[in-house]
């Protein structure tokens, strides 16, 4: 046995899984296809490029027809073996950069797609975007034309943009991503846009950056901590000394956002914790119990877990399995699966009795790494969504109480 196959998740944790009864194994809805495996920036801090995982260098550079349509046809058969518990599924064109596969090809997607999911599943396209290209008029075309909405990148205003965002020469990537956003918020395309993304950088002003993302016009907005974990920390992360400088920067933005009437933007690291806490479900993966239903598909048909896991260590995604092989099924029983949908069941000791637990929810599965035990820790932002959690908490279950004086004084 290698020092990885020692590591938590084992087989163990599936063989436990199929001996309770009351646990079975759920579906996937969600897909993450590698549409392109290139970018046209050099992101300093990137999980494909800069981390542990160095797979992208052995896989072809853009995903062919021939996947394309392998995958596609996976997914119909997954969808309908499993139509009496999933009504459809989300399939995200990601990359590298996704729109560099080029507007023939997110239109064969669609269209593959759609034929092969079955008539009574509502399938959601989706692509991610650094913005640079959204400028391109037939590529907004095609995004229109089938329905694709648009993620985009963007990690606040030009000085927090153009610190790690930037082309391999170092030039920054704000202004182009800029004029990209603009085109996207045009009438004929105004529908497609979605959210955008924000890597919290410390250096970065916390107010200033919600605000440029805010006046980006996009319906919603989501914080996203850098990928890290026990045994490569974050940026700036004090946790080992019980600091918390992570959530220290999102609190005052939760204030200022929660504090405005009428919020300009959703956020959903925000709205997720709220929800949470008045009995309601999580819509991100960085807090909450929800089920693991992800998988990745490579460029060259490969399935992985999630792409997050790329920042844990090389071969942390790998599941030996590929579509032009194996039915999406197959992935189910794996135990980096089954550990993230048995939910309470599935979390550290050190979790277990927490607070805030089920709010909480350990943090994004691959920030709880730590080499030699695996993923069976708290997140490594530990201290940082303990603060966070309990100041939402508390400030929405203040107000419902107030909410709920004022209108028993009322009556």
């Amino acid at each position: 046995m290698n020092e990885r196959t020692a590591e938590w998740p084992t087989q163990e944790v599936t063989d436990q899984a199929l001996a309770d009864p009351a646990w079975r194994p759920l579906p996937f809805v969600e897909f993450a296809l590698k549409f392109h495996g290139r970018c046209n920036l050099a992101c300093d801090y990137c999980y494909m490029y800069e981390m542990a995982d160095q797979s992208w260098r052995d896989k072809p550079m853009a995903m062919s027809r021939q996947v394309i349509d392998q995958f596609a046809f996976r997914l119909g058969e997954h969808l309908r073996a499993h139509a009496g518990e999933v009504r459809g599924a989300s399939v995200r064109m990601h990359g590298g950069e996704a729109l560099l596969a080029g507007a023939d090809r997110f239109a064969y997607a669609a269209r593959a797609l759609r034929a092969a999911a079955p008539p009574e599943a509502e399938l959601r396209l989706v692509t991610t975007t650094n913005g640079i290209l959204l400028d391109d008029e037939e590529l907004l075309e095609v995004l229109r034309e089938h329905r694709i909405g648009v993620t985009v990148s963007l990690d606040g205003d030009q000085e927090g943009q153009d610190r790690h965002r930037r082309y391999a020469n170092g030039r920054g990537s704000y202004d182009r991503v800029m004029r990209g956003i603009e085109a996207l918020n045009r009438p004929a395309y105004r529908e497609l846009f979605d959210i955008v993304l924000c890597t919290i950088d410390l250096e970065n002003d916390p107010l200033a950056t919600y605000r440029a993302l805010a006046d980006t016009g996009a319906p919603a907005v989501d914080f996203l901590l850098p990928l890290g974990n026990w045994t490569s920390p974050p940026p700036g992360w004090t946790g080992r000394d019980g600091g918390t400088a992570y959530a220290d920067w999102l609190i005052p933005v939760f204030d200022h956002w929660y504090g405005t009437v009428p919020v300009p933007t959703g956020v959903r690291l925000f709205e997720s914790v709220m929800a949470m806490t008045l009995g309601g479900h999580s819509r991100v993966e960085a807090v909450g119990l929800a089920p693991f239903q992800l998988l990745v598909i490579e460029s060259d048909g490969t399935i992985e877990l999630g792409d997050a896991l790329k920042s844990a260590y090389a071969g942390a995604p790998f599941t030996g399995l590929n579509v032009f092989r194996n039915s999406l099924d197959e992935a189910r029983l794996l135990p980096g699966v089954v550990a993230r949908q048995r939910g309470v069941a599935a979390l550290s000791p050190a979790c277990t009795g927490c607070s805030v637990r089920d709010i909480c929810g350990a943090g994004e599965y691959s920030t709880r790494y730590r080499a030699g035990t695996g993923f069976l820790n708290p997140s490594v932002y530990c201290a940082d969504l303990t603060k966070l959690i309990c100041h939402i908490r508390d400030r929405v279950l203040t107000d419902v109480a107030r909410l709920r004086e004022h209108g028993a004084t009322a009556g």
